[in-house]
């Protein structure tokens, strides 16, 4: 069993918060990723759960029990790191047993969790290398098997993937994906970025500037999102944010410029949409083609609607010139509306 709960977490260096009273459960067996940009305090609150940094005000519960004043090595929790912390004079088969042997566990029981372990990571063939021999993915595998013989109520990871290349992120991901699958532990997993939260996790937890934006599955977040913050930074590319007022004929842009829409509530707003909800039209907006990215299987867009930056993503190979301007037309039932920096409900949801 492995549950949390934080209550109102805070952590403050001198007259410096970082986290500003952090509320979160996470259930037994579930995959909770902490995403956000550099600097929101994703990895500070995760070493807080590791016990590697100390609570300013708050409490953090695991099982049922505050663990505010309990050592890290007590706590039930193994954490991978983004360094790999691998120690270079060991050798794999060392360096998984590591802990096991701190904590007394019988020779025999210990090799037996630790073969089980590599087994299921495929490190069998490399238990008596060093860490120099193994490649970036192994020693990220090494890592992750060291923590998980030790058969914690919760796994901790702290960016894994970040050093790695993206065909090796991919694989990677792959592996923890199917891990947690197979072994049902609760997981805490904190990364930068929003795609590979999003396939792994089961809640994303969007953090900025040490506070919590939004709580939820990858797919509210993404057909829901509650800031233009959340809109912004969930889905690849991400959302398109039109700043200007509503009047009855559309979104009246600063530049003049009056974008056709559904009526909507009247005043000044943001207005998302994602590039995929855009396509070329006979009529509609008017945009300026700035950029052209060939992905393959879809082209982005990028340019200027009345003086601001919008992408959308279309699957035909009749790119437009630079320089160019094209008419678009947006999906009208995948309008999003914010007011305040707070999504406003549309379209009857």
């Amino acid at each position: 069993m492995g549950t949390l709960r934080l209550d109102q977490v805070r952590k403050a260096y001198g007259t410096l918060e970082v986290l500003h009273g952090i509320d979160l459960d996470v259930a037994d067996g579930e995959f909770v990723a902490l995403v956000g940009p550099s600097g929101c305090g994703k990895s500070t609150l995760l070493r807080m759960i590791a016990g590697l940094d100390s609570v300013t005000s708050g409490e953090i519960h695991l099982n049922g029990i505050c663990v505010n004043e309990v050592a890290p090595k007590d706590r039930d929790v193994a954490m991978v790191f983004q360094s790999y912390a691998l120690y270079p004079h060991m050798t794999v088969r060392e360096n998984m047993g590591f802990a096991l042997r701190m904590a007394g566990v019988p020779k025999t029981k210990s090799r037996d969790q630790i073969d089980t372990v590599a087994g299921i990571l495929g490190l069998s063939a490399l238990m008596d290398r060093k860490p120099r021999e193994l490649s970036g993915g192994q020693m990220q595998r090494v890592a992750m098997g060291r923590a998980i013989v030790r058969n914690p109520a919760i796994f901790l990871f702290d960016e894994p993937l970040s050093n790695l290349d993206a065909k090796l992120r991919g694989r990677v991901r792959g592996e923890i994906q199917a891990l947690h699958a197979r072994l049902g532990t609760t997981t805490i997993y904190v990364t930068r970025d929003q795609v590979e939260a999003m396939t792994l996790a089961d809640r994303l937890v969007v953090m900025r500037d040490g506070h919590v934006e939004q709580i939820g599955t990858p797919l509210d977040l993404y057909d829901r999102p509650a800031t233009p913050f959340v809109a912004g930074f969930i889905g690849a590319p991400p959302m398109n944010l039109l700043d200007g007022t509503m009047e009855p004929g559309g979104l009246r842009l600063p530049s003049g410029l009056l974008l056709v829409t559904p009526p909507l509530t009247q005043g000044e707003a943001t207005l998302g949409i994602r590039p995929e909800h855009l396509s070329r039209s006979r009529d509609g907006w008017p945009l300026t083609v700035q950029i052209v990215e060939t992905m393959g299987a879809e082209t982005h867009i990028s340019g200027l609607i009345g003086g601001q930056e919008v992408t959308l993503t279309i699957r035909a190979r009749d790119f437009p010139p630079v320089g160019s301007t094209i008419m678009v037309a947006a999906d009208p039932a995948q309008l999003h509306l914010f007011r305040n920096g707070q999504r406003q409900t549309i379209n009857g949801e």
